[in-house]
C-alpha cells in the first residue's frame, strides 16, 4: 500500500471505531437490544463517509473493505456489555463524539485532496464526513442532534478544521501536518464547547415595535 492509502485507511478505521462507540452509547440511552446497538453503531460509523463517497462518485469505503462493518459491530457489542459501568453515558458520548469528529473531518479532507478536488469541495467533504453520521444517529434515536443545538460549536468545528487544512496546504505544508492541524483545530474547538461552554451567538426574535404592521 502507498503511504497516502495507508493514511486514508487509518483515518477511516479510527473514525469508524470512535463514531461506532458513540452510536452504541446512544443506543444504550434508548435501551435498545443488541441488534439495535449494532445498527445504530454502524449507521453512525459509516454514515458520513458513505455520503462523502457517493458525492465524489468513488467506491463506498465500507463496500471496498467490509471489515469496517465488523469493527463497528464489535464496538457495539463491547458497549452493550459495558455501558452500565459509565457514570454518565451522555458525557462519555459527548467526548467520544468530539474525538470522532476530530478524526472524521481530516478523513474527509484527505479523501477530497486525494481525489484532486478544489478547496471548496475539500471543505464540504470534511464537514459531511464529520457531521452526517452523528446527525443520523441522533435523528434515529429521537435526540436533538448535536449539530443543531443552540449555539453549540459542532459544524463550526468541522468547518474551521477543514479550512485550517486547506490553508496549511496552500502554505505548502506536508499532507500529514495539514491533517494534524485540522484535527487539532476541530478537537480544541469542540472540547472548548463541551468543557467551557463556548458558543456562537444565536438568533433572538424581537417583539414588533408598537404600531408596526404585522408580517
Amino acid at each position: 500500500m502507498t503511504p497516502a492509502f495507508t493514511l486514508l485507511a487509518a483515518l477511516d478505521y479510527a473514525s469508524v471505531l470512535i463514531f461506532a462507540l458513540t452510536g452504541a452509547l446512544a443506543a444504550s440511552r434508548s435501551q435498545l437490544d443488541i441488534v439495535g446497538f449494532i445498527f445504530i453503531a454502524c449507521l453512525t460509523a459509516v454514515g458520513g463517509g458513505t455520503i462523502r463517497d457517493a458525492i465524489l462518485n468513488r467506491e463506498v469505503f465500507w463496500v471496498a473493505d467490509p471489515v469496517v462493518i465488523a469493527v463497528a459491530s464489535a464496538a457495539a457489542i463491547v458497549v452493550f456489555f459495558t455501558a452500565h459501568r459509565l457514570e454518565s453515558r451522555y458525557r462519555a458520548l459527548l467526548w467520544f463524539d468530539a474525538f470522532a469528529l476530530a478524526v472524521a473531518v481530516p478523513a474527509g479532507v484527505a479523501v477530497a485532496l486525494a481525489e484532486g478536488k478544489d478547496w471548496p469541495i475539500v471543505l464540504v467533504m470534511g464537514m459531511i464526513t464529520g457531521c452526517m453520521g452523528g446527525l443520523m444517529r441522533d435523528v434515529v434515536c429521537n435526540e436533538v442532534p448535536l449539530v443543531l443545538k443552540q449555539g453549540e460549536l459542532y459544524v463550526t468545528c468541522a468547518f474551521a478544521g477543514a479550512l485550517g487544512a486547506v490553508l496549511a496546504g496552500l502554505a505548502d505544508l506536508p499532507a500529514g501536518a495539514a491533517l494534524t492541524i485540522c484535527a487539532g483545530i476541530v478537537f480544541i474547538l469542540r472540547a472548548g464547547s463541551i468543557a467551557f461552554g463556548w458558543r456562537l451567538p444565536v438568533y433572538r426574535s424581537r417583539p414588533p415595535r408598537p404600531g408596526a404592521p404585522k408580517r
